[in-house]
């Protein structure tokens, strides 16, 4: 599967910036620019989170912005400002990471044993 968007602008939620963004099994791209062109890429395993968040102008246009942390040297977060179908992209993002680290075998756990340190009770 595969998704494309475009950030919008607040007004009426147009189309009318240089930046998209493309995500598929492997790695979500960001395109930034007309004259001066930016592609930022980020696998799909190094997204570590995921956060929706929703401004009263978003809402009455319809949009959201996604923020992705990322395990990625270059890009620790990227952010998908104004796009349409938040909710469905997100639900693919955090399925879709959790399949690659799985495919990569680099799944985190957390360890919360006390490591030797003595109870105080």
């Amino acid at each position: 599967m595969e998704y494309k968007e475009k950030k919008r602008i607040l007004f009426l939620g147009l189309p009318w910036t240089f930046t998209t963004y493309h995500i598929n099994d492997d790695y979500v791209t960001v395109k930034q620019g007309f004259f001066n062109q930016t592609e930022d890429n980020c696998y799909m395993y190094r997204v570590q989170d995921i956060k929706m968040t929703r401004t009263i102008g978003e809402k009455l246009m319809g949009l959201g912005t996604l923020h992705l942390y990322c395990g990625d040297v270059t890009t620790p977060e990227i952010v998908m400002k104004h796009i349409k179908n938040y909710n469905e992209i997100k639900d693919y993002l955090l399925k879709a990471t959790e399949e690659a680290r799985l495919r990569r075998r680099t799944v985190n756990m957390q360890d919360i044993s006390n490591h030797g340190v003595d109870d105080p009770s």
